[in-house]
């Protein structure tokens, strides 16, 4: 790889800034200055920009816990996005494996792996979801058969996929579907007459939030959880 282009992936800075930094002699190879942007780097090689070694950014996948009022979006004119809570080099190119509302906390992925970020959020793989939902009102047993059964939407053409619903207590249950329509677990219990007063999601796959990694945290998914993403994403 060329010099320059290193910097650039290293940096998140763009290839004219990267040569004039060379240029200038803010560049060390292997501790030597340099000032030529073609020189090829190879991963043996030690590269320092101002004395601070850099390095190539690989592919990350990261797990935050989302709070209440911010969105899952890069920008947006009246809310905290997500991002606002992350520290990380060229945050630019990390986008969320698909949503959450506003309103709704818990589990989000965070990667700057498009093909990955698809196979995880797409209809057609089916990747289950597992949120905890408080309702307004007391959710009846028959709920439990209607959600396996599948639920006609307001204004959808076709119900949805068979969903499982574990009732914790009089208000409060657990509910995996393998989806992502819009505002799907709401519209779900709106469907039979509910309201859902508050929504936390605690899985998505077989990777579960964890009870230590406080609100607003994130960190990177370990090997284990990246397998355990990859395996649940197989397509229909």
């Amino acid at each position: 790889m060329r010099l320059d282009k290193f910097i650039c992936e290293s940096t998140g800075i763009t290839r004219s800034q990267a040569g004039k930094v060379i240029r200038q002699g803010l560049v060390t190879l292997n501790g030597d200055k340099v000032k030529q942007a073609a020189l090829q780097v190879t991963a043996d090689d030690v590269v320092c920009l101002d004395d601070q070694q850099v390095n190539i950014i690989g592919k990350r996948y990261i797990m935050l816990h989302k709070p209440a009022g911010y969105v899952c979006s890069t920008d947006d004119p009246d809310h905290p996005t997500v991002f606002t809570l992350m520290d990380e080099p060229i945050i630019e190119r990390l986008h969320t494996v698909g949503r959450l509302d506003l309103d709704t906390t818990g589990l989000v992925l965070i990667t700057d792996d498009g093909q990955w970020s698809h196979r995880i959020s797409s209809p057609k793989y089916h990747v289950a979801k597992t949120y905890r939902a408080w309702t307004a009102d007391p959710i009846p047993a028959s709920a439990v058969q209607q959600f396996a059964d599948g639920i006609m939407l307001r204004n959808e053409k076709n119900i949805t996929l068979p969903a499982t619903l574990e009732i914790i207590g009089e208000c409060e249950a657990l509910l995996t579907i393998q989806e992502g329509r819009y505002h799907q677990v709401k519209r779900m219990f709106a469907a039979i007459g509910n309201k859902v007063a508050q929504l936390h999601r605690e899985k998505i796959g077989g990777v579960q939030l964890p009870d230590d990694l406080a609100e607003g945290e994130y960190r990177q998914l370990t090997e284990q959880e990246i397998k355990l993403l990859n395996k649940d994403a197989k397509p229909s």
